[in-house]
């Protein structure tokens, strides 16, 4: 089920209804919130909810396990087991047919010809996501960082909350899971904020998000047409594309689930705003920029040791990460070629030099913050065309043509220009709006304006979700993740 869809227009306010006046324990709450989210998951394909109904079953028995045995190699066939069916489920699901056809090309190069058929493998939405989260509870209940839960209900409505379930953000055991077993009340405040985010979210996703694709699209499906300027300007647009898509996503998904008494993580924080690649990393996609940190980067050494070992670790992580990302080379070069704009600034022990809010307390950057952002943005955006690019070779050629005199010229208007012209002026209102929140929480995090300054908001954000927005149920980017 779609966030931006009829279906879920319809879903949220029942499911609200039901939550908070039919329900009297945290007990009814909880099977409450299991049903409904496995009725929004089995919206897709019922056939996956026998998936995800196993793995929350095999990790809860082998987190009760864990708690009841103090064995040291028994615990550790316990953590490897949950390690392995987890990532044995998502490696066969995701990456399958990836091995299996880099294994064919291989020999076909050594001129060896293997005759053998891809499987039609159909990827069940959000397994990297909820794989994650669970392997974080049996991780954390084997460095008894956390204590296992008795309660089955409890723990499958952890896994299968359904605001977060498909696309995050990964939420940790130790902050989401102890949020079942509180006695929940409804905060108006909190739900307020709730909405104003969910506004937002879906003001990032179909009026900056969907315009922005299409304009991505033409450009890149038909980058030897256009001049080297247009095809920097399409790099552009999918860059707040996916933005505003996985973004948007995510703030729709932690308003919603204020509206339940449930608070999640953020999973961006105004990431374009960043003045160089570690902070932007710090800033982007949180929720797995920090899994990643806590349960690989710092296990393998992080950024203790020698030169070599920090080079490693970073290559590992930021490869990794890009592999998560899906089962095509070109995000592996993306994972690569952010490590290597990482490198330097590690190297020299410049990676956390601006961990607090750019221009905190002016209205306008300085000159060289400016400069600073630019720099970063221009360095993810020319990342960005591999994670855009359908393969490879189309990802070199489109780079290629940039590399052109053409760039010096003004960009093209692509049809309908107005259109263009529109999305260019809402993605300029994005970035004024988040610029002036960009030390809260959220874009629209408003609660200390007045009551008329709020108003007056809400309404602009509406009338442009519903004059410019684009609504044709397009899917989040990150389902295909």
């Amino acid at each position: 089920m779609l966030f931006n869809s009829i279906e879920f227009a319809v879903f949220l306010p029942l499911i609200f209804i039901l939550y908070w006046f039919l329900t009297k324990t945290i007990r009814q709450q909880n099977i409450l919130i299991l049903a409904s989210s496995y009725f929004f998951y089995g919206w897709w394909d019922w056939r996956f909810l026998c998936l995800i109904f196993f793995s929350t079953l095999i990790d809860f028995l082998i987190g009760r396990s864990l708690g009841n045995n103090k064995e040291v190699f028994t615990r550790k066939i316990l953590l490897w087991l949950s390690i392995l069916m987890n990532l044995g489920f998502l490696g066969f699901f995701k990456y399958y047919n990836f091995f299996i056809d880099n294994f064919i090309y291989a020999f076909s190069t050594l001129g060896i010809e293997l005759n053998y058929q891809s499987l039609k493998i159909i990827l069940p939405v959000g397994i990297s996501f909820y794989t994650f989260q669970t392997l974080s509870y049996t991780i954390d209940v084997y460095k008894k960082k956390l204590k296992p839960t008795s309660e089955f209900i409890t723990f499958a409505a952890f896994v299968s909350f359904f605001p977060q379930l498909v696309a995050g953000p990964i939420e940790r055991a130790s902050n989401l899971l102890p949020q079942f077993k509180k006695n929940r009340i409804f905060d108006y405040n909190q739900a307020a904020d709730g909405m104003r985010q969910i506004l937002w979210g879906f003001f990032k996703k179909i009026v900056i998000a969907d315009n922005c694709a299409i304009f991505a699209d033409q450009i890149f499906n038909n980058y030897t047409d256009y001049s080297g300027s247009t095809l920097v300007l399409g790099a552009i647009f999918f860059a707040f594309q996916i933005y505003g898509d996985f973004s948007g996503y995510s703030d729709i998904a932690i308003g919603t689930a204020r509206l339940f008494g449930f608070n999640l993580m953020q999973n961006f924080a105004f990431p374009y705003f960043s003045r160089d690649i570690a902070e932007f990393w710090r800033r982007w996609h949180i929720s797995l920029s920090t899994w990643f940190r806590d349960y690989l980067y710092i296990p393998l050494g992080g950024s203790r040791g020698a030169n070599y070992f920090k080079i490693r670790n970073v290559f590992i992580i930021f490869l990794v990460s890009g592999f998560w990302h899906g089962d095509n080379w070109t995000f592996i070069i993306w994972g690569g070629l952010n490590a290597l704009y990482f490198l330097p600034i590690m190297l020299l022990n410049k990676n956390k030099i601006n961990t607090d809010v750019v221009a905190l307390g002016k209205y306008l950057p300085s000159t060289r913050e400016v400069l600073s952002m630019t720099l970063t943005f221009s360095l993810t955006t020319i990342a960005w065309i591999f994670f855009r690019a359908e393969d490879l070779n189309h990802a070199i050629l489109y780079i290629s043509n940039i590399i052109d005199p053409s760039t010096f010229t003004f960009p093209e208007f692509i049809t309908p220009k107005i259109e263009m012209l529109y999305t260019l002026l809402c993605v300029i209102i994005l970035l004024i709006v988040e610029w002036m929140n960009r030390d809260k929480e959220h874009g629209l995090d408003i609660a200390n304006y007045n009551r008329y300054n709020r108003w007056v908001l809400y309404f602009i954000i509406t009338i442009l979700i519903i004059t410019f927005g684009a609504f044709n149920h397009t899917s989040f980017i990150y389902f295909q993740f």
